[in-house]
């Protein structure tokens, strides 16, 4: 039995990848399988929250697994599976309402900013974190790795943990949160986070002319409106990017060029944009390869989920005899009571 601290982490399929993605997700996933017991999930059901077409999500999903896997996360040391592949999720959710109110729902910052301005509000829309809630404690995470902006959602899950061990016995851990370098990833902008919803974002499969038609349009310091005007390096997310794709060396260069106005924006985001495409290029490659291996793909996602379900039902099956539901529960449950009459 492996004891190591569990971590679940999901994804949405919502385009395609970028850096923010790469950095802020898919490197973390990455190096935790070696240190956790990790269930990484493409949480589709999260996306048919937004507009989508039929065949748009299934690429989506299919695409979303070729860049985690391509990035260094290995299926054989982790459980990388599609949410809707385990029914278990959705049921849970549902058992899970009744350990929340419609009143905290309508409180989530994400709800708020996402249901503004629409005529109609769906229902799946208020209800996504009670799934957020359901996806982690499905598998009694220990740890889930979240940004700033998911922190709300979390504690809304540690709060639905508390309520439902209070009624029907302890049984689900409060998730804690792991933080950690990368988690958040300003876009072009320099102010916001990457996000495609804010078109601020580098595609991370991007060719090389691809990724320097987008980084070409950083903003950068602020206060720096000539070539030979000196720059503060610090302010500027160019350069808190080249700490990712940039030797140390160099990026001392550019630090002391900057600041003497020895070196213009424009060179400087060259030199990011070259090291990015070469960085990337294996990673290109690679989702290149399995591509024309789809079998191959589509096997890796059904080997996550038979293991995803065989512990969602271990979950379940506690939860359901905890609760009273179920045909095996009611028999037993029936046989009991009769004998104790």
């Amino acid at each position: 039995m492996d004891q190591r601290k569990r971590v679940f982490s999901g994804i949405q399929p919502t385009g395609d990848a970028h850096l923010g993605n790469y950095l802020g997700v898919f490197q973390r996933w990455a190096q935790m399988v070696d240190e956790y017991e990790c269930y990484y999930c493409i949480v589709d059901l999260h996306a048919i929250t937004q507009d989508y077409t039929r065949d748009q999500l299934m690429q989506r999903v299919f695409d979303l697994t070729l860049s985690l896997i391509a990035s260094g996360i290995d299926p054989e040391k982790c459980t990388l599976f599609v949410q809707s592949h385990v029914p278990q999720h959705t049921e849970l959710t549902w058992l899970f309402n009744i350990a929340v109110g419609v009143g905290d729902l309508q409180r989530m910052t994400q709800f708020k900013e996402k249901s503004t301005g629409l005529e109609s509000v769906n229902a799946g829309l208020l209800n996504y974190p009670v799934l957020q809630a359901a996806d982690i404690l499905l598998y009694r995470a220990d740890f889930v790795p979240v940004g700033n902006d998911q922190r709300q959602h979390l504690e809304l899950s540690r709060g639905i943990a508390r309520k439902w061990n209070a009624r029907f016995g302890d049984f689900f851990p409060e998730p804690e949160t792991l933080t950690g370098a990368g988690s958040r990833v300003l876009g072009l902008d320099g102010v916001s986070k990457m996000s495609k919803s804010k078109d601020n974002t580098v595609p991370m499969l991007a060719g090389p002319e691809e990724l320097w038609s987008r980084i070409r349009t950083a903003v950068t310091d602020p206060a720096r409106v000539r070539k030979n005007d000196p720059g503060n390096p610090h302010v500027c997310n160019v350069f808190a990017l080249h700490e990712f794709f940039t030797q140390s060396s160099v990026r001392a260069d550019i630090e002391i060029r900057c600041q003497t106005a020895n070196l213009g924006c424009v060179d400087c985001k060259q030199t990011l944009s070259d090291n990015v495409a070469e960085h990337l290029e294996p990673v290109r490659e690679k989702v290149a390869e399995l591509r024309a291996k789809p079998d191959q793909v589509l096997e890796i996602l059904a080997d996550g989920a038979t293991r995803a379900r065989e512990e969602a039902e271990r979950t379940m099956s506690v939860v359901c005899e905890r609760m009273g539901l179920g045909r095996k529960t009611l028999s037993e449950g029936i046989r009991k009571l009769t004998a104790q009459g």
